[in-house]
C-alpha cells in the first residue's frame, strides 16, 4: 500500500500541455502551439431487400489530417529549425518568390520585391533538350512546399512518467494567419495529411532515487 501521498501520486499518469514537447528530425519545435489529428475512414452499409437493417458494413479508404498551430515570434517558422534543415525542392526557374534584399526599402520607387528564378539563374528560355537547365533546387518559401516530414510527440510530467505518439508522413495543405489590435498573440494555423499515426504508448518512468530513465 502507498505510504505517502507522493507515492500513491506515482500510480497515477496524466499529462497536460506543458509536460509535452513536438519534435521533428530531432529537433524540439519551440513555436508549436497545437497539434490535431483526425482519423476517418468510409464505412458504408449493405442493405437488401426485405431487410431494413444493414446485412453488414462495407470498408473503404481512411484518411489522416488535422492542424498544426505554430506561434509568430520574430519570424516565420520556415526560417527556423529543423524547417530550414530540410533541404530544397525543385522549383520551375520561372517561378516568382519574395526578395529578402527588398525588405527593408518602403520607398515610392521600391522594387516589388518579386524576384524571378529564372532571372537569378540566368536562364531566359526554356532548355527543352535539357529539361535541367529549366529547373533549379531551391529553398521552401511556402510551408506548402516543404517534403514530408514526421513529428514525434513526447510527453513527460513532473513524476518522471513517459509517453510518446507519432504522425507519419506530414504533408501541410493550407496555411492562414491573422492579426489584429487585440490579439496578444499572433497564431499560424496550417492544416495537413498524413500516411500513419502511432497511438500514445508509455515509454516508461524516472527512477526518482537512482535519477536513471527505465523504459518499458
Amino acid at each position: 500500500m502507498p505510504e505517502s501521498s507522493i507515492q500513491m501520486s506515482r500510480t497515477y499518469t496524466s499529462f497536460s500541455g506543458v509536460d509535452i514537447k513536438a519534435v521533428v528530425n530531432g529537433v524540439p519545435i519551440g513555436q508549436l502551439q497545437a497539434v490535431s489529428y483526425a482519423i476517418q475512414r468510409e464505412k458504408a452499409p449493405i442493405y437488401v431487400m426485405g431487410r431494413v437493417e444493414p446485412l453488414s458494413f462495407s470498408r473503404g479508404k481512411r484518411g489522416i489530417a488535422g492542424t498544426l498551430i505554430s506561434l509568430m515570434l520574430d519570424q516565420h517558422m520556415l526560417f527556423g529549425k529543423p524547417w530550414n534543415t530540410f533541404g530544397s525542392f525543385i522549383a520551375d526557374k520561372d517561378e516568382y518568390f519574395a526578395d529578402p534584399a527588398t525588405l527593408t526599402d518602403v520607398s515610392p520607387g521600391a522594387k516589388g520585391g518579386l524576384e524571378d528564378l529564372q532571372q537569378v539563374d540566368g536562364s531566359s528560355h526554356y532548355n527543352a533538350s535539357n529539361v535541367s537547365d529549366s529547373y533549379v533546387l531551391h529553398r521552401p518559401w511556402y510551408v506548402d512546399q516543404l517534403p514530408p516530414f514526421d513529428v514525434a510527440i513526447v510527453a513527460v510530467n513532473e513524476y518522471g512518467k513517459a509517453a510518446q505518439m507519432r504522425i507519419y508522413g506530414i504533408e501541410i495543405l493550407n496555411e492562414g494567419s491573422g492579426f489584429s489590435i487585440d490579439d496578444i498573440v499572433i497564431e499560424n494555423q496550417m492544416t495537413y495529411v498524413g500516411r500513419s499515426i502511432y497511438p500514445w504508448s508509455r515509454m516508461g518512468s524516472y527512477n526518482m532515487n537512482s535519477g536513471q530513465f527505465t523504459s518499458v
